[in-house]
């Protein structure tokens, strides 16, 4: 322990991180094992609580999944937490939390079920926007023949949908929330608290005529206003490995971008000292927990994160 908070006063000294904030990770390795949690002081160095097993177990879903867990912190101190049930559905998986240790009973939100050619409910993430007091849910899903056929060999042609809500009671009807005018899963979306600019990260999901399988940028100054359908120049990753799951954090003024190079069964980050302009690779740097895949990573309070670190074993 001694350890863990000199290296936090360093970061603090250096960067101006409030001693007050600490990290966390949302992620699953085995893809009906369940929730696993990591903590961080720095954004770089991961540690695994519950000696890296699951803390929840799924129960909703056609297959029972828990993959792509976001987790998004309300203003009451409530954590909400969604995820992909199943690869083939129209639900997602929705439970609650005062404290990332005891769960409510989990829900299916039935976000795609009015759609019945709906193949999918991919990566759903949880953003809460304080200037209305909205929690944003979206994901990617494919409607064959909603959109134009893909290229050859690519028979899913994913869109971002989104439904709101303030309380997890009622949600406002689902809508095609973000279109480039083709193929893209794994939105997320962070707020720098520079600028107050709200920046989404997002997979290019194409394939043909040449692939591009990479994370681009998109930014608004108002949420409820929605997104440009023009993608920024550039690239968040490096090269031209295939990635997916990008994860945004803003850790003091700096934006980390986490994402799965999953053909080279490794993680990645990014940094941006710009608000995503340019960016700076530091995976090298990288601690993460073995086996980790698609999550969500945030800001939680220091409480939080030593109740958690002081909890131990969690009894399944």
């Amino acid at each position: 322990m001694k350890k863990i908070v000199a290296v936090a006063l360093v970061a603090i000294a250096t960067t101006g991180w409030s001693a007050d904030e600490a990290y966390l990770f949302t992620y699953f390795r085995g893809e009906r094992d369940g929730l696993h949690l990591a903590v961080s002081d720095d954004g770089l160095a991961w540690t695994a609580l519950n000696d890296n097993k699951s803390v929840l177990k799924p129960t909703v879903g056609k297959d029972r999944l828990m993959r792509d867990p976001s987790v998004c912190r309300g203003p009451d101190g409530t954590y909400h937490m969604v995820w992909t049930s199943s690869w083939h559905d129209r639900i997602i998986g929705y439970a609650s939390s005062a404290d990332l240790i005891h769960w409510s009973e989990q829900r299916a939100l039935p976000v795609m079920e009015h759609e019945s050619a709906c193949r999918n409910t991919w990566a759903p993430e949880l953003t809460f926007d304080p200037d209305t007091a909205t929690f944003y849910i979206y994901w990617a899903s494919t409607i064959p023949g909603r959109e134009p056929e893909g290229a050859p060999g690519d028979d899913m042609n994913h869109r971002i949908y989104l439904t709101t809500t303030k309380d997890f009671k009622t949600f406002t009807p689902t809508v095609k929330w973000y279109d480039p005018g083709f193929n893209v899963i794994d939105a997320a979306v962070a707020r720098d608290p520079k600028t107050k600019e709200w920046i989404m990260v997002v997979k290019d999901e194409r394939k043909k005529p040449e692939a591009k399988k990479n994370i681009r940028i998109v930014r608004t100054a108002d949420l409820a206003k929605g997104f440009p359908t023009e993608l920024e120049p550039g690239q968040v990753n490096f090269g031209r490995d295939w990635v997916e799951g990008p994860a945004p954090l803003f850790v003091g003024g700096d934006l980390f971008v986490y994402f799965d190079n999953y053909r080279r069964g490794m993680y990645n980050v990014a940094v941006s000292h710009d608000g995503g302009r340019t960016w700076e690779d530091r995976s090298k740097e990288l601690r993460l927990p073995k086996g980790i895949r698609h999550g969500t990573a945030l800001a939680i309070p220091r409480a939080d994160r030593d109740r958690l670190v002081a909890n131990g074993k969690w009894e399944m």
